[in-house]
């Protein structure tokens, strides 16, 4: 089963790229979107082929949106809101309310309508996949320095405001992680996750102990999530002590082209889930005026016929 997950910075834009093109020749079985960015009307007619889209628009307009397409309607679906728009190939989108999420972690209520988290049970496996946009963030307050921020000193605020994301999505992870285990399924968490965890997922990382993404506690929360019996980083346990393969890249000046990028887009899942895998990688495009997105799409191959799923 080939999974992906993708932010497209933009579903009109990405569609202008070569989403569409990308989408046919990959053939992914599943693949979670981050920033589609349009309310569901907005979003080009046939943009997404013959899949299942599951679709939490969130209510900032022209920010977020996170999506999951399927080949097979999903068995379920759950968003922080309660609210969804599922649309069937060839279909016209249904708005389904009352999903009946499980009760968010403190520190959640205020991201539940921002369209940041959706989650699906997928039919033709005993999977749970979420698609995750984790708030950027920016620096404490103690490292902004005007003029050589890109963006205004704000006293703190977004860093605060990321951080306390961090602390209730820990126990909101474990909550849904725990819940898939026990109705029988793997749990695969991906997305953009604005956090680079190790010094081999930042090209420049000895520059970047005081930039947002790379900050020392927001390395050691990405840590804190991660082990060999809860969830595996699966790019990395088949790309150990390698650089990259990166997965965002600016789009000034040549980062692309030299290769200056960060990994902060992930495919994190159960251990049995994650030794399933097979290639697991980046497609980056060949040049920068082929970029699809400023990230590129993370794709691996699970092998579902050689894994034991969890017991329920």
């Amino acid at each position: 089963m080939r999974i992906a997950t993708f932010n497209i910075n933009g579903i009109r834009a990405a569609q202008r790229r070569g989403f569409e093109e990308w989408l046919r020749d990959r053939e992914p079985d599943v693949v979670a979107l981050q920033e589609v960015r349009a309310r569901a009307a907005a979003i080009p007619p046939g943009v997404f082929g013959p899949y299942h889209l599951a679709y939490d628009e969130g209510v900032l307009a022209g920010r977020n949106g996170v999506a999951i397409l399927t080949r097979h309607a999903p068995d379920a679906v759950r968003t922080w809101s309660g609210t969804a728009l599922l649309r069937g190939p060839g279909e016209v989108h249904v708005e389904v309310t009352g999903l009946d999420p499980a009760p968010l972690a403190r520190g959640l209520r205020e991201f539940a309508t921002q369209g940041r988290y959706l989650e699906v049970d997928l039919a033709d496996a005993p999977i749970t996949v979420a698609s995750l946009y984790l708030p950027k963030g920016g620096l404490p307050e103690h490292l902004q320095k005007p003029g050589r921020m890109r963006e205004a000193p704000d006293g703190g605020a977004r860093y605060e405001r990321k951080m306390r994301f961090l602390d209730g999505f820990a126990r909101q992870l474990t909550r849904s992680r725990q819940a898939a285990r026990a109705t029988g399924r793997e749990f695969l968490l991906m997305g953009d996750l604005n956090i680079a965890h190790t010094r081999h997922d930042v090209r420049n990382w000895r520059r970047s102990n005081q930039v947002e993404g790379y900050l020392p506690e927001e390395r050691e929360w990405f840590g804190s999530i991660l082990s060999p019996r809860t969830l595996v980083d699966v790019v990395r346990s088949r790309h150990p002590d390698t650089d990259g393969p990166y997965s965002w890249w600016s789009w000034l000046g040549q980062s692309f082209a030299n290769d200056t990028g960060w990994r902060i887009d992930y495919h994190l899942a159960t251990p049995a889930l994650a030794t399933s895998a097979g290639a697991a990688g980046t497609d980056r495009e060949p040049s920068a005026d082929r970029r699809i997105s400023d990230h590129a799409a993370v794709v691996v191959d699970y092998d579902l016929d050689s894994f034991d799923p969890t017991p329920g």
